[in-house]
């Protein structure tokens, strides 16, 4: 049985994205440049080239779906200046760019140039960005201009606006019910590539895809923080891992499904696990510091009798435009992040965990109290019985 989320029906599912998608687009696109011309300001320079997929993904409200989905710099850059925001792109993309996103109607220009000249883009990024001054050209860390705006645009992108937070919500349930319906069809014996293989396809037949997917299985799981499907058999217990993608924003999430009752040292570090996500969860409020959620982070972690294990595992942090925007521990007390302020309407993905195979991830945005709404959410799955208001695991017939 395909699970379809409420109020969407399989017939109309990609005109509804389409629809949440132009919304997106039509306020994220003014709202991004306003934000890229006032760094321009700050930082002197006479413009700013975005590169990368998820600074490209934010400026112009998804016109760049990915082609190389590893790609670390886009094939479509965006130039913005004073009064005047370009795409750079190839003449391979620059039609279907021009076709079905209308760029101009936003008012973007397009300029394509050729596939194989590799100097072409810088060239033409600065032909669209020369005012007749001498300013420098800033970028998101491209290291064919000088000055390094990566970390002021990833600030500036890190509060959603209402429209992405829909997107991101429906990202969440589309996401979240993929796993969950992989998982729940899982056979023991299966391999962990076969489930893996049920998870990606679910998430493409949404039209998102998976930047991180990691299947993991029985005593692997104990053994090794990202148990890496290998094509090893699933025999009594299973770890699912996701970052799903689409429109250039990203959730995670982690579940679990098994064969009868797991093991105790298993149970109770899940149930610590999760307490110490609460406590991360309740000290994301807005105005906070992600500094003093760390704080909390670690006290929570010594708390449960495991004052170093946030060492040995990423602990996560806000997520976006990015798997994670940036992440940072309790020793990075010098990190710029240190003193960035939670912001109302952004999101978070922490991923507190502990030795043994337990781990706890889901995705929340940042409300007036707080990281108290759940995205990575659908029916259909158990809640754990230790009182921590998360996800517990779906316990199998054997």
């Amino acid at each position: 049985m395909i699970f379809v989320p409420p109020n969407r029906t399989m017939f109309c599912l990609a005109e509804q994205e389409a629809i949440i998608v132009d919304r997106v687009r039509k306020h994220r696109v003014a709202q991004a440049l306003s934000a890229v011309r006032a760094l321009m300001a700050i930082r002197g320079v006479r413009g700013i080239v975005l590169t990368t997929p998820g600074a490209v993904a934010w400026a112009t409200g998804s016109m760049n779906p990915p082609v190389d989905r590893t790609a670390a710099t886009d094939v479509v850059w965006l130039c913005v200046g004073p009064d005047r925001a370009v795409i750079v792109t190839t003449e391979v993309e620059a039609p279907r760019i021009l076709a079905e996103f209308e760029p101009r109607s936003y008012g973007i220009e397009v300029v394509a140039v050729a596939w194989w000249d590799a100097a072409a883009v810088v060239s033409a990024s600065e032909r669209a960005l020369d005012t007749g001054n001498n300013a420098p050209l800033g970028s998101d860390g491209h290291p064919a201009f000088s000055i390094d705006v990566t970390d002021d645009l990833t600030a500036a992108r890190m509060p959603l606006g209402t429209e992405e937070q829909e997107l991101l919500r429906s990202l969440g349930a589309d996401a979240t019910w993929a796993v969950q319906q992989a998982l729940r069809a899982w056979t023991p014996g299966e391999t962990d590539f076969d489930i893996q293989g049920r998870i990606s396809g679910l998430v493409e037949s949404r039209g998102a895809d998976c930047p991180v997917l990691l299947v993991g299985a029985d005593d692997r799981i104990g053994k090794f923080r990202h148990p890496i499907a290998m094509g090893v058999p699933a025999s009594r217990l299973v770890m699912a891992v996701l970052v799903a993608r689409r429109a250039g924003l990203h959730v995670a999430l982690t579940r679990y499904v098994s064969v009868g009752a797991i093991d105790q040292r298993l149970a109770d570090g899940l149930s610590a696990s999760r307490r110490i996500h609460r406590k991360m969860l309740a000290a994301t409020v807005p105005g906070a510091t992600y500094g003093s959620v760390l704080e909390v982070l670690e006290g929570a972690y010594r708390d449960e009798g495991h004052p170093d294990a946030w060492r040995q595992h990423y602990q996560g942090g806000p997520i976006g435009y990015a798997q994670r925007e940036f992440e940072i521990s309790p020793a990075q007390r010098d990190s710029r992040w240190w003193q960035q302020l939670v912001s109302l309407g952004g999101a978070v993905a922490w991923n507190p965990s502990l030795p043994g195979g337990s781990k706890d991830e889901d995705t929340y945005l940042v409300g007036p109290e707080g990281a108290a709404e759940r995205v990575t959410v659908a029916p259909e799955w158990p809640d754990s019985d230790d009182g921590t208001a998360r996800p517990g695991v779906l316990m199998l017939d054997g």
